[in-house]
């Protein structure tokens, strides 16, 4: 069992210190870094370099969910992840990981190896996720995502897209709290189901998901929307992450889910004193 994460999530309640999520994605796919930390001791090299660059938690992922990734098998998710954490824990013992993953065994194995947080985007979708997270005393990130990463940007519709995702999360944290999971941070889901309008909609309207009284996850890093937005190509996007970042910081949300570190760590060093 886990009994450093209350510690970690009271922190992060009671903090007004922004949180640094670093992405470490072990994936032969990622729209990012596709490929490029698919070996181990890559992405282990880079998890150290994130460690030391200041950031708070290391986001593994070992599945693709960029717009049409396929599915990956429980087995090969575990081969992917879990020798990284591992060898991680073993080099950075203090490190707070989370791991990005919608399989229940594959937290299993994770929260198993000393993972504090479970990363599910698929909000929790199955029941079983939430007994493995109750019996490690763990964290979870609940996400909003319309459908899955296969079907999600089929042509989105929401009636509203800030009242949609926010009776979502709130539903959702709900069900954890009744299921004995009290250690709950939202992610309103930016770019998973959502047109860019959608994005920059739940992006003007952020401060308002402060009313849920839960820590606030925000990941805006590279995506498409920039991309879209600016015409840039993904290794173009750091300096229009850092500046939507920004805003989101002022918006009240806690930790930001960032492939640039080092950017993200200048951001909260100068919160701190503003």
């Amino acid at each position: 069992m886990n009994n450093n994460n209350p510690i970690f999530y009271s922190k992060l309640v009671s903090s007004n210190q922004l949180c640094i999520m670093g992405i470490l994605n072990v994936t032969p796919d990622s729209f990012s870094d596709g490929g490029k930390f698919n070996n181990i001791n890559f992405a282990i090299e880079h998890a150290i370099e994130m460690i030391e660059d200041g950031a708070d938690i290391i986001d593994v992922g070992g599945e693709s969910s960029r717009p049409g990734a396929e599915e990956v098998s429980i087995d090969e998710e575990i081969k992917r992840t879990i020798p990284t954490i591992e060898k991680i824990l073993k080099h950075k013992p203090n490190t707070v990981i989370s791991i990005d993953t919608t399989k229940p065994e594959v937290a299993e194995a994770a929260l198993e190896v000393g993972v504090q947080i479970i990363n599910d985007i698929s909000g929790l979708s199955d029941d079983r996720m939430l007994g493995i997270i109750k019996k490690f005393n763990a964290t979870v990130v609940i996400m909003h995502m319309l459908g899955n990463p296969r079907s999600m940007q089929e042509n989105p519709t929401y009636i509203n897209v800030v009242a949609d995702v926010y009776n979502y999360l709130s539903s959702k944290i709900k069900f954890a709290n009744e299921g004995g999971v009290t250690s709950v941070i939202v992610d309103p889901g930016i770019g998973f189901g959502k047109s860019v309008n959608h994005n920059y909609e739940l992006l003007r309207n952020l401060a308002k998901f402060q009313y849920l009284e839960t820590p606030l996850l925000v990941g805006v890093s590279r995506k498409s929307l920039i991309g879209k937005t600016l015409n840039l190509e993904v290794e173009e996007r750091d300096i229009a992450t850092i500046i939507l970042e920004t805003d989101v910081v002022t918006k009240g949300t806690k930790i930001i889910r960032t492939h640039n570190v080092k950017n993200g760590v200048q951001l909260k060093k100068l919160n701190q004193l503003l």
